[in-house]
Formats: structure tokens, C-alpha cells, sequence
């Protein structure tokens, strides 16, 4: 005969109840879905065995987190082992309903407790949970509610301030942003060509590159007022004299009409925008490389900070980058070609995101599957040492990406790289050191500053000592000495 138990977490405690006449109710799905609104009906199936309540908010925290990551605390493992009656018989089965699968994997594994998530048990959760407040005596709706509030608040706060402490969701939006300024820089910039091209049509062969193409029509504007006297402030735009020259000749000689003032001061402040844009863009992405390097080091040295702002913000977090496999690094941000091979059997794409790096586009035709898959592999393993290591260095990064540079050159002359393990070796004897030397520099700042404190202890307290002291007494000193003078002279008379 088997007796299911059902395990219930509430922002109270957690609550163990006991299912009367399992296997029947099993067999009458649909009565418990409909005694679940009836309280008379729903104390019928269900017996309260026992209720844990949480200690403090914190104690309730900590019980939540463990929940939500699938861990089993110490409070729900005593408290399982105390109200679960033993098996007597063989043919005696236990069997516990949890709401999560992780949960009751762990609790499986720990306590040897065969774990149910599916058929009635959902039913008598949702049961449990509308009723909770009617099931264990001394408990209201009003304090269930209290309790469910206070623990949302803080479960909340918990979870913000942990992604405030990784920052990575700040780079998550800063690539994000970067990627955007691009396409609308690219888009301002073939419409002020198209809007200037009907004054100066000539510009846009001379100067191809937008940025300087929007700062050199903010210079010249009217073509007729450009004369020999602004060259040299041209010169200074262009970087480049003879296209400074070719500008001047063909404005003499241009075939674009005439333009009005009102339409000129439009293009003018349209040029002035889109290099107010390009400006923040080159900030943003100096913000963006500092952040890079103070979140995920080693994955940025190794595959650079934009494709690795990338990698993160197509996972959603580094931590979830540094749970994916190397397989699903390589043909991340390609899941529509994916799945478009599977389904028409055709071959699966090599790579997604990390094509944009510069090993991919140095490999041979035939090896870049190859460089792709064993770049994700590196990948992987910077994002893992960058997610969970304590010390940040960029030293690991630095070693893995002359492992990539290593195995390119095996490719292309069959120059047998280093082993994993020996490179690996020098890495972590390399950040040993620079951690000791950090430490010793921090020791011996805390000395100096030890030491400056005391002097100036000192000088105060002698001052304060001089201050304090009456000048009476130097007076006497001089009327002893007065004394003693007049004694010898007697003496010596």
C-alpha cells in the first residue's frame, strides 16, 4: 500500500500534508478537481501532518533561495525526516508530491524518497494553496497574506541586488544600445548624402566615410562660400590635403543647384546631430570596454568586447553564458538556421555569434568549422573562470587566446601547439603572483597609512602637551637659575 505525502512551502513555513485513500483518489481525478473549491470536501482528502514555521524574514530568504536553485536547506531536511513516517513492510511505499521537479530531484537523491510532480498531485498543490490559510490552525488570511508580501518584497530586493553586483545586465544594455546607434548613424548618414547630394553632389566620391562626410558639410555648407582662406581648417577635418584640394575644385566646378538659407540651416543642424550621435557612439563604446573588463575579462581579451557584450546579452546573463555548453556557445545567436537545417535535413550552420571575430575570418576555408568549434570551447571555459573565479584577471584570456593563435598556425603549418593542461599550469602561477603582489601592496599601504596615523597622533598630542603646559614654571626655572648664579658669585667673592 502506497501513502503520498504532499510538500507544501509557503512564505510562513513550510507544511506536510498526508492524502487519505491515495490510490483512489489517483482513480477520480476529476472529484479532486472539483473538491478543490469546497473546503469540507478538501479536508476530506487531505490531513495536515505538520507545519515548520520560518524563524525570521532572513531564515525565510534563505529558505526561498535554496528552493528556487533546487538546493535542499537544512530546515526542509530535518523537517522531512521528522514528519515522514518510515516504510514498514515491503510492500510499504512512500511516495512525496513537490510543486518542482529540481526540488524533488534533490530531495530524492538526499532522503532516498520517491518524488511526484505529476497526475493528482498538481490538483491538491492548487487545493493546498487556496485553502492554506483554513488548514493549519492559528493562521489567518490576513497574516498569510503579511507573510507572502514581506517575503516578495525581500526575495525581490535579493535577487536585483545580486544583478547589481554583476553588472552585466548594465552591459547587456549598452550593446544593445551600441548595435541601435548604429543602425540609426547609418541610416542619418544616407539621408544627409541624399540631401546634400542635390547642393554638392561631387561630395560624396571625395569624402566616402560618414562621420567626415557630416563634418565637412557642418564646415563648407553653401559650396560658393568655401574659398582658399578656409583650407587650411579643411586640411585639419580631412586629414588629407589632396582631398582637401579635390574638395575646393570640384565646389568651383559643381553641377548641384543652388540652395536656399532655410533649407541650408535644416541640413546644417541635421549634420550637427549626426555627429553629436557618432560622439556618444565612440563614449559608449569606451564605457562599454571598461565594463567589459571589470565583469568578464577573459572572455573579452579572447574574443573581444563587443562579440563578447554579445555572447552575454543573446544568453542573459553571464552566469547563464557560463552554463551553456561549448556546442550551444558556437551556433549561438544562428538558432533560425538551426532549426531550418533540422527540419529540411540539410547541413546545420558552423557558427552564430563568434563568426564576427577575427580568428574565424583568418582560418581557411576548410578549417573555419574547425577554428569556430575550438574558439567556443575557449569560450566557454573564459566565461565559466569569469562567472565564478573571486580574483578578476585577464591573465587566463591572455593564455587561451594564444592557444587560438597557436592552433590557427598548426592549421595552416601543422606546428604542433601546447598542451591544455601545461598552458593552464602557467596561468594559474601567473595569477598566484599578481594576487601576492596585490596583497603585499595592500599590506604595505595599510603600514604607511598606520604609520602617517601615529605621526600625527604624536605631533598632536605634543602640541596639545605644549598648550597645556602653564609658563609659570619657566619663570621660576629662570629665577632658580637667577639664584644659583647669585650663590656662586657669593661663594666666589
Amino acid at each position: 500500500m502506497s501513502q503520498l505525502f504532499v510538500l507544501y512551502e509557503h512564505a510562513a513555513g513550510y507544511s506536510l500534508f498526508r492524502c487519505k485513500e491515495f490510490e483512489e483518489v489517483g482513480m477520480f481525478l476529476p472529484q479532486v478537481e472539483s473538491s478543490v473549491t469546497d473546503i469540507t470536501k478538501f479536508r476530506s482528502v487531505l490531513h495536515l501532518v505538520g507545519f515548520h514555521p520560518f524563524k525570521t524574514a532572513a531564515n525565510a530568504l534563505d529558505n526561498m533561495n535554496s528552493i528556487s536553485e533546487g538546493i535542499v536547506h537544512e530546515d526542509l531536511q530535518l523537517f522531512l525526516e521528522t514528519n515522514l513516517p518510515q516504510p514498514q513492510g515491503k510492500k510499504a511505499k512512500i511516495n512525496l508530491g513537490v510543486s518542482d521537479t529540481k526540488i524533488g530531484a534533490s530531495i530524492a537523491e538526499l532522503l532516498s524518497i520517491k518524488c511526484v510532480h505529476t497526475g493528482v498531485v498538481p490538483e491538491l498543490i492548487r487545493g493546498i494553496r487556496h485553502h492554506f490559510a483554513n488548514l493549519v490552525k492559528g493562521f489567518t488570511e490576513q497574516s498569510s497574506g503579511k507573510a507572502q508580501l514581506g517575503l516578495g518584497h525581500s526575495y525581490s530586493r535579493s535577487k536585483v541586488k545580486f544583478n547589481v553586483n554583476r553588472v552585466d545586465n548594465m552591459i547587456i544594455q549598452s550593446i544593445s544600445l551600441l548595435d541601435q546607434l548604429d543602425k540609426d548613424i547609418n541610416t542619418f548618414s544616407m539621408r544627409i548624402r541624399e540631401w546634400y547630394s542635390y547642393h554638392f553632389p561631387e561630395l560624396i566620391k571625395i569624402v566616402p566615410d560618414n562621420f567626415l562626410f557630416a563634418r565637412v558639410v557642418q564646415f563648407v555648407k553653401d559650396r560658393k562660400d568655401l574659398s582658399e582662406d578656409k583650407l587650411e581648417a579643411l586640411e585639419e577635418i580631412v586629414m588629407d590635403a589632396g582631398k582637401c584640394r579635390a574638395i575646393y575644385d570640384a565646389s568651383k566646378s559643381s553641377m548641384g543647384m543652388d540652395i536656399s538659407p532655410i533649407d541650408l540651416i535644416n541640413i546644417d543642424s541635421f549634420a550637427t546631430r549626426v555627429i553629436s550621435l557618432s560622439n556618444y557612439r565612440k563614449k559608449l563604446h569606451q564605457y562599454l570596454n571598461s565594463k567589459m573588463n571589470s565583469v568578464a575579462p577573459n572572455l573579452a581579451t579572447l574574443i573581444g568586447d563587443q562579440v563578447g557584450a554579445r555572447l552575454i546579452s543573446h544568453a542573459g546573463s553571464l552566469t547563464n553564458l557560463a552554463k551553456f555548453p561549448a556546442s550551444t556557445v558556437q551556433i549561438l545567436g544562428a538558432e533560425k538556421a538551426l532549426f531550418r537545417a533540422l527540419k529540411t535535413k540539410s547541413n546545420t550552420p558552423k557558427y552564430g555569434l563568434i563568426f564576427h571575430s577575427t580568428f574565424i575570418g583568418r582560418a581557411a576555408t576548410q578549417n573555419k568549422g574547425r577554428i569556430s568549434r575550438y574558439l567556443a570551447n575557449k569560450c566557454s571555459i573564459a566565461s565559466r573562470i569569469d562567472c565564478f573565479t573571486e580574483v578578476l584577471s585577464p591573465v587566463f584570456g591572455e593564455k587561451l587566446r594564444e592557444q587560438v593563435e597557436e592552433r590557427l598556425r598548426f592549421y595552416e603549418s601543422g606546428d604542433v601547439p601546447r598542451k591544455n593542461l601545461d598552458v593552464m599550469k602557467e596561468a594559474k602561477e601567473e595569477v598566484n603572483a599578481a594576487v601576492r603582489r596585490m596583497r603585499k601592496e595592500k599590506r604595505k599601504k595599510t603600514r604607511e597609512a598606520e604609520k602617517s596615523a601615529k605621526g600625527n597622533g604624536n605631533l598632536e598630542v605634543a602640541d596639545v602637551e605644549e598648550e597645556a603646559s602653564p609658563r609659570k614654571k619657566k619663570k621660576k626655572k629662570g629665577k632658580k637659575n637667577s639664584n644659583n648664579l647669585d650663590a656662586s658669585l657669593s661663594n666666589g667673592t
